[in-house]
């Protein structure tokens, strides 16, 4: 029965013409065609219908390109329609799919661009996205660039609790110092960090305290401290723009010069006995040469006098002593 039924298909394909198969043909890839259309269809109608209705212009090609590049198109769909919704209509969708790929974080970029947008803030999207693969939190950027953040001086990580300076009268003056900064996007990328804010703000506190010519004129206007700090733009090159910096607390410490003073004193006695000591040494030493010259002397002089009873012995004998008795 089998073998019969495939003799019947076998005759009957035998007897179709050339462009029957080529229909046949034809007709099974548009079933196939029309299988894969259904599939997509199924799977990006509702992206891509999101995407139309909000006017984020992204074609379902797109929506299967991204399939295929390994990128979330559905990450792509919601921050496109985001930027869209307020306003930012210039961001390319290949953008967005290029930033994805390359590690970057696409919903941050957009939400930090669509938080400038709404503050009048200048920032576009290939800065924004050179932040971000920078590892810079654009984002936190945008937010201390709207609302400026305050930071100490000096940091209590590092250990220093206050900036310790000493004013001409030599008395050491203790400061706290709080920083009001914002970020300069425009720096941002190759700008120091807040590391380098918090030091140069302090080196100019010390500096500036160490130029006054009193503590008492430090203590009564604490302001001019941080009037002279700003005055050297200590934000250039940096990351960030120092908007004010004020002096939460300033102790007085020791009096370092009294100090320097007694230590001076004290080296100075200390020289003064090493000199004393010095001519003391002299002094001996100088005694017992002479001491020494004394003692050759007197065997010099015993010598000599060894020498007279000698001369009268030879004189003696010679007849010279007679003749001098005579």
């Amino acid at each position: 029965m089998g073998n019969g039924l495939q003799t019947r298909m076998f005759l009957l394909a035998a007897q179709l013409e050339p462009y029957h198969v080529a229909i046949a043909i034809l007709v099974f890839f548009l079933v196939v065609i029309g299988l894969i259309f259904v599939f997509l269809f199924g799977k990006y109608f509702n992206l891509w219908l999101r995407a139309f209705v909000t006017r984020a212009r992204i074609g379902p090609l797109h929506l299967i390109g991204m399939s295929l590049q390994k990128v979330n198109p559905n990450m792509i769909v919601d921050a496109k329609i985001s930027a869209v919704q307020a306003g930012i209509t210039d961001i390319p969708t290949l953008a967005l799919s290029a930033h994805y790929l390359a590690g970057g974080n696409v919903t941050r970029v957009i939400r930090a661009l669509i938080a400038a947008h709404r503050a009048r803030i200048e920032l576009d999207w290939d800065t924004a996205a050179a932040i971000d693969l920078a590892g810079r939190d654009v984002l936190e950027a945008v937010r201390t660039s709207v609302d400026p953040k305050v930071i100490d001086c000096p940091d209590g990580r590092n250990g220093r609790t206050t900036l310790d300076g000493v004013a001409k009268d030599g008395i050491q003056l203790k400061a706290k110092a709080r920083v009001t900064v914002r970020t300069n996007l425009s720096q941002l990328i190759g700008g120091a960090t807040e590391d380098t804010v918090i030091a140069r703000v302090g080196e100019g506190i010390v500096s500036a305290i160490g130029s006054s010519p009193t503590h008492k004129h430090v203590l009564a206007n604490p302001t001019l401290i941080a009037q002279a700090v700003l005055k050297k733009s200590l934000d250039s090159q940096t990351a960030y723009e120092i908007v004010s910096i004020d002096i939460a607390d300033i102790d007085v410490g020791d009096n370092i010069g009294a100090r320097l003073q007694a230590d001076q004193a004290e080296a100075d006695m200390r020289v003064a006995r090493a000199r004393a000591e010095q001519r003391r040494a002299e002094a001996v030493a100088t005694e017992q040469e002479m001491q020494a010259l004394t003692q050759e002397n007197r065997a010099k002089v015993v010598l000599a006098e060894a020498e007279i009873p000698k001369a009268m012995a030879d004189a003696f004998q010679s007849g010279t002593l007679r003749a001098l008795q005579n």
